[in-house]
């Protein structure tokens, strides 16, 4: 008796950069975050994670939420150029 192992998709060049499409699955080593009114899908490194820049978001994400949101992600209250000006200084300004 064998075991069919299925598949693995490798990300594609989405995986470098940020990705906005709801059908995508997030690749290893990335994190899905909504943004803005329209709870836009952005797909990051976890490496923001430990950037300053970055926990100021999440602080702010947390005094807004808590951590109990009905969008079961992690929701950003900033507006979406806000968060492409801090993302795009982590990718190297």
């Amino acid at each position: 008796m064998g075991f069919r192992i299925p598949r693995i998709r490798r990300a594609s060049s989405f995986s470098r950069n940020l990705a906005s499409s709801k059908g995508v699955d997030v690749p290893k080593g990335y994190l899905a975050v909504y943004i803005g009114k329209k709870m836009k899908r952005f797909v990051i490194p976890i490496s923001y994670l430990y950037q300053p820049s970055f926990q100021n978001l999440l602080s702010q994400a947390e005094e807004e939420f808590g951590y109990d949101h009905p969008m079961g992600g992690l929701t950003i209250p900033c507006t979406e150029e806000d968060f492409e000006i801090v993302t795009s200084c982590l990718n190297g300004c």
